[in-house]
């Protein structure tokens, strides 16, 4: 387990399928998703890349309207893989990136974004899963999983715990524009 701080150096941002016939059928989803456009826009503001996945969106629909149109250019990743990094598209997506720390959001937490966290470990990432911008449809499974990922090595953080570590120090530019999200 990682005693260091998360440093934007290396990272990225994944956004697990966020999809129109999954969302509404999850715990806490306001919360989701007002978390998970915070670390967007936070990524926008420290320039930390953003992959965004959709599980079998034929049968699952697409990334809802409120994340997509905060990501017009990000095109997302189809799978049908529980774990992204099993998604060949996937693992070239984030190796052309260089990735070192994959930060993760969406849903649900017990499937693909556990699959997802532990899958990064075994391949050597740094893995932090933002614990209020994952969910599942049972609070249950999602404590069951952030308690299992956090077992395997997995870096369990907040949204503003993220955002602030990421900062590391108040008074700079990015300081001024992500101090808007939290406030």
């Amino acid at each position: 387990m990682s005693t260091e701080l998360i440093s934007k150096e290396g990272a990225i941002i994944i956004v697990i399928d966020i999809q129109e016939k999954l969302f509404p059928k999850m715990a806490r989803k306001e919360e989701l998703i007002r978390n998970v456009e915070k670390l967007i826009r936070f990524a926008g503001i420290m320039k930390i890349p953003i992959l965004l996945t959709e599980q079998y969106p034929k049968g699952l629909g697409r990334t809802i309207v409120e994340v997509k149109n905060i990501l017009p250019k990000v095109k997302p990743i189809e799978k049908v893989e529980f774990s992204c990094l099993r998604s060949e598209k996937f693992k070239e997506a984030i190796e052309k990136l260089g990735a070192k720390t994959l930060i993760i959001t969406g849903i649900e937490t017990h499937i693909c974004v556990t699959q997802t966290a532990l899958d990064g470990v075994k391949k050597g990432y740094r893995v932090c899963v933002v614990r209020d911008a994952v969910t599942s449809r049972s609070l249950d499974d999602e404590s069951l999983a952030l308690e299992r990922m956090r077992q395997c090595g997995v870096t369990i953080v907040s949204t503003e715990m993220l955002i602030y570590e990421m900062l590391g120090k108040a008074g700079t530019p990015e300081f001024k524009e992500a101090l808007k999200l939290v406030k």
